[in-house]
């Protein structure tokens, strides 16, 4: 048996700790204690969990209430940990928003769906002539290369559909999986490992000719992909896929269920997806992507808010921000939440809230960043903001850049050699980063 040097420990250092160790605690205790000192590093190293709101959050009932004001609604405001009042249905969250910040002059103007998931996403407009890579695949381009110890895919998204990873290429694409971590390795399961293997030997010959064939870059890109797939079918840190392993409290207390057991109810998908990202990013992965959907309210919005979104969503950020705070993760994981776009102050006919991009809120945390902060701030209808600063995408992960230790001078190029800066040239969040 040959013990390997852990990642991050040099060989003198690891040398050092075999001489003295086996020394003072039997050889099984000296293999335990490796392990931890390898699993503690890996928790140091930066990630970001973004939380992903598809159909458009409504801000104003949840970060920004006015409840002066006509488009106030049904909710109102409570004070928090943070010295800033939010929604009366987040009490778990408000007794962490001292470790939380919210930007509330978020103005970006894309009020379409596919257009407003696409800027949030890249901090780039859509542009026909060029398709602009995700963040998450930004943070796999800069990252990755630095974790030889990562088997598993550098970004991850859970619960839904990812972008593109544009000209960065198909390796820093998103893995997709479900709120279970549910794979398709249905070939494995059915042919076995032996015949399986002989697959892919006869497949890695046919594209070792075709790549030879000089016919474009498509050819080596599958095979890469194809090899991590591979590597992640086989790859014991596909437990970090598994929560199950976590305990019954830890597990209930992401998804709102009672202590002692009982169902998990509307907060069980979004979060075990939560719990699942803390499980990525601690096992090496340096961007986890959870979407949670179902906040395009055109109509019924409190009912639904208060029966089924907000009380998944209280349960899941108290949650995370408490376990990464437990775990000495917190500093090192940079929470974002956000959607394409909010609702409008103006309550409809149908009771509910239509899509708004002209002022909202943003919610980040963690890595290192300023908590307990309101940034900027709307008028006393929630129409516009009044501040003297708004905020764009390209500023938000700048920030996110920032506190990942992402050069922000980096240019990256597309396949025909057009420059785009990072974040699209976006600017740190001062008040965040100090």
């Amino acid at each position: 048996m040959s013990l390997m040097t852990p990642p991050g420990m040099s060989r003198r250092h690891f040398l050092t700790h075999l001489a003295t160790g086996a020394a003072t605690i039997p050889a099984l205790d000296f293999i335990s204690h490796v392990k931890a000192h390898a699993s503690d590093l890996r928790k140091k190293q930066k990630a970001c969990i973004l939380m992903w709101m598809s159909g458009g959050p409504p801000t104003i009932d949840i970060w920004d209430l006015k409840p002066e004001s006509k488009n106030g609604g049904e909710f109102k405001p409570i004070a928090t940990n943070g010295g800033m009042q939010i929604s009366d249905q987040m009490p778990k969250t408000a007794q962490v928003m001292d470790k939380l910040s919210l930007v509330r002059a978020m103005s970006t103007r894309e009020a379409d769906h596919g257009r407003g998931r696409y800027y949030m996403h890249t901090a780039f407009i859509p542009n026909p002539t060029v398709i602009h890579p995700a963040f998450g695949s930004v943070v796999s381009y800069e990252m990755a290369s630095s974790r030889n110890e990562l088997e598993i895919p550098s970004f991850v998204t859970i619960g839904g559909g990812g972008l593109s990873p544009g000209y960065l290429g198909m390796t820093h694409s998103p893995f997709l999986v479900d709120a279970s971590g549910r794979i398709n390795d249905t070939e494995l399961s059915e042919v076995g490992l032996d015949r399986f293997s002989q697959r892919l030997s006869m497949l890695g010959t046919v594209e070792e000719n075709f790549i030879r064939s000089e016919r474009g870059e498509f050819g080596a890109a599958h095979r890469d992909v194809y090899k991590k797939a591979v590597n992640l079918m086989r790859s014991k840190q596909m437990e970090a896929f598994k929560i199950e392993r976590e305990s019954k409290e830890v597990l209930n207390s992401y998804t709102g269920a009672p202590a002692q057991g009982g169902a998990m109810g509307g907060g069980g998908q979004f979060g075990r997806s939560l719990l699942m990202a803390r499980r990525l990013v601690e096992a090496g992965v340096p961007f986890v992507e959870v979407d949670y959907g179902g906040w395009d309210l055109h109509a019924g919005v409190f009912t639904a808010l208060k029966n089924q979104r907000l009380p998944a969503l209280d349960a899941g950020i108290a949650a995370l921000t408490a376990d990464l705070k437990q775990r000495g993760m917190f500093n090192d994981v940079v929470l974002v939440w956000m959607g394409e776009f909010a609702r409008t102050p103006r309550i409809n006919q149908d009771v509910g809230r239509d899509h708004f991009a002209n002022c909202w809120t943003v919610m980040l945390g963690g890595g290192g960043l300023k908590g307990g902060l309101a940034i900027g701030e709307t008028d006393q209808d929630g129409v516009s903001v009044i501040s003297s600063k708004t905020y764009q995408p390209g500023d938000v992960w700048a920030t996110v850049a920032h506190a990942l230790g992402i050069p922000l001078d980096r240019v990256h190029k597309t396949k025909n050699g057009r420059p785009m800066k990072l974040a699209n040239g976006g600017t740190p969040i001062q008040e965040l980063i100090g």
